[in-house]
């Protein structure tokens, strides 16, 4: 009688408990859906604000605020502006912070995952994330008193005097590097460090979602350990490593207090690496506060809606790619 009883009240129970349990999946959804939405009308609040703060230049001066063959002024008294010096100090810092990042970010990557021992991984795996919790003016401090002086301005003379007469490429290193090394070329070598970490943390987990049956196909073909990684793991792991890479672009593109400390801040015309500029979020960091007028307001708005644009885009390429990798890799992974 008690065993038919149990027999009878058991399925009650499991009904009771997956009832309980499906409810708490509805609430996880909808919160979960309740933050995205969220988040996505910040994203175009945001956008709409910077759209309208920034009306009177776009009317006033229409495309030739960020057209190169404009005039490079920025002259906040005579209400005549244009961005592109900045537009381009961002990209060609972004630049070469992504040339000297993505190598070395893919050799951290393929040594954690394929070549370093297991007791060595986890703590050095750890190392490396934490170079991307320092702060920012960290780095610039770092940069200004001990980077620039001992290493980026010896390297300045040394590419200006070597490179600085080859036609085309010479103008990117052209004329001599100041004294004191604030530059171009010393904020792209400050983000490269910078970006090192978030590049080299992605490529290893993509590197580590790779199949085991890929790694043990090429070595059973005779191939190296380093043929593996080279002809094998980077080709099968490029839409995630592309993802990496374009993570690490964006936050160069944005990052402000170590490039304000290491770029130099001048308006300088000129495309060489060697001198000193600006990008797009050290002009706001270092004028916002001291603006001499609406326009000038304006002006300065209407870069920070160029840069919003810029990191905006490529992070959604970003998503993008990584989420095609995550439906590439099938479900055996390393153990």
């Amino acid at each position: 009688m008690l065993k038919k009883l149990r027999q009878r009240t058991k399925p009650a129970i499991v009904k009771r408990i997956q009832a309980l349990t499906s409810h708490g999946d509805r609430l996880w959804l909808g919160l979960n859906i309740t933050m995205s939405v969220v988040i996505v009308i910040l994203m175009v609040l945001i956008g709409v604000l910077l759209w309208n703060q920034s009306a009177a230049t776009r009317q006033q001066l229409g495309l030739a605020f960020i057209s190169p063959f404009a005039p490079a002024t920025w002259d906040p008294v005579n209400n005549t502006f244009n961005a592109w010096p900045f537009i381009y100090g961002t990209l060609i810092t972004s630049l070469v912070a992504i040339i000297i990042a993505v190598p070395l970010s893919i050799g951290i990557a393929a040594f954690l995952s394929e070549l370093c021992p297991p007791w060595l991984r986890t703590p050095l795996s750890l190392l490396v994330e934490l170079l991307s919790a320092i702060p920012s003016v960290v780095y610039g401090l770092w940069g200004i008193f001990i980077f620039l002086p001992a290493v980026i301005t010896p390297v300045g003379n040394f590419l200006g005097n070597t490179l600085g007469n080859i036609p085309v490429l010479g103008a990117f290193f052209s004329g001599s590097i100041s004294a004191s090394g604030s530059s171009r070329l010393a904020a792209g070598i400050i983000l490269a460090i910078m970006i090192i970490p978030t590049i080299a943390s992605v490529s290893r987990d993509v590197f580590m979602a790779i199949p085991l049956s890929q790694r043990e196909a090429s070595l059973a073909l005779g191939a190296t350990r380093w043929e593996t990684i080279a002809r094998v793991l980077i080709p099968y792991g490029t839409s995630g490593i592309l993802g990496a890479v374009i993570l690490g672009l964006g936050r160069a593109m944005g990052e402000t207090m170590a490039v304000t400390m290491v770029i130099g801040n001048s308006l300088n015309s000129t495309i060489s690496l060697l001198k000193p500029g600006y990008t797009m979020s050290s002009l706001i960091a270092n004028q916002f506060a001291e603006s001499v007028s609406a326009l000038n307001t304006s002006a300065l708005i209407e870069v920070g809606m160029v840069l919003f644009l810029l990191t905006l885009v490529l992070n959604i390429i970003a998503r993008l790619l990584v989420w095609r990798v995550s439906r590439k890799f099938p479900s055996e992974t390393r153990t």
